[in-house]
């Protein structure tokens, strides 16, 4: 059994509130009280149906950048009177608190900090959000919008290879331990390619074998774990012989540097069937 394979548990302070055809909103509940936060609400509808079915305070609204699957929602769920958090660098509407990396997102009436991480690449200035604890469950916990997926990364819209290969190196440097609490329900293609780049490594097989039965089962797998993520994820495994074999393999010659491997591997993701 690889390491991998002791995969992540849903936390039980955090839900995920399906939206659109694959997103995920997620919803941050404090330890004891009704008031919650909710992360990238693209779609107000189901966070509303959410908080009346079971009569929570929308507290804050915790957003990681400015595309419209993540913010769409902002404006309708403005009116219950939450904090809206956001990336300083992007033009969105709403923010009451615009955050850069190395600051900190203090949620004050639910008790909670969370440290902002500068996460550039797929947008210009994409950030997510880390929180040490929550409740009794001793896992961090990373809210990192369309940067890290379970299994893959986010398009390059704005930035470079190398970016994005730096924002994923302060995300590795993170505990293994780490929930990663991605916003879209895309592992399954993610480890084909995955599978794909690495065709001789046994956690990634096995990961992907695991992951089709989850979702013929209409299973959600997410959130993952960091440590699954640096055993089957190519993009967090860019330096290794295996991907740069790949990534040359691609190129028609030895990368000539770690971003130039890293966005040969990107680029592929991006016509992969």
């Amino acid at each position: 059994m690889t390491a991998w394979h002791h995969r992540a548990q849903a936390h039980p302070l955090v839900d995920a509130i399906p939206a659109f055809s694959d997103n995920y909103i997620w919803l941050i509940r404090a330890p004891g009280t009704r008031s919650v936060a909710v992360v990238d609400p693209g779609d107000a509808g189901p966070v509303e149906a959410l908080l009346d079915r079971e009569g929570l305070e929308l507290s804050a609204i915790v957003l990681t950048h400015h595309h419209p699957d993540h913010t769409g929602g902002v404006e309708r769920l403005r009116a219950r009177g939450p904090v809206v958090l956001g990336p300083r660098d992007e033009d969105i509407e709403g923010v009451d608190r615009r955050l850069a990396g190395g600051d900190t997102a203090q949620l004050d009436s639910m008790g909670l900090s969370l440290r902002v991480i500068d996460v550039p690449g797929h947008t210009r200035g994409h950030i997510a959000y880390f929180l040490e604890r929550l409740g009794d469950d001793p896992r961090p916990l990373l809210f990192c919008g369309d940067t890290l997926f379970a299994g893959g990364c986010g398009r390059l819209f704005e930035g470079t290879p190398a970016q994005m290969l730096a924002s994923l190196d302060r995300l590795a440097a993170l505990p293994a331990q780490t929930l990663v609490f991605c916003a879209h329900e895309y592992t399954l293609s993610n480890l084909r390619f995955a599978a794909a780049v690495e065709p001789a490594t046994g956690a990634v097989t096995e990961r992907l074998t695991e992951v089709e039965r989850m979702r013929a089962q209409g299973l959600a797998t997410v959130p993952s774990s960091l440590a699954t993520e640096l055993a089957t994820n190519p993009f967090m495994r860019s330096r290794l012989p295996s991907v740069r074999a790949a990534a040359a393999a691609r190129l028609g010659h030895e990368p000539a540097s770690e971003a130039e491997c890293f966005g040969a591997i990107r680029d592929w993701k991006n016509v992969f069937r």
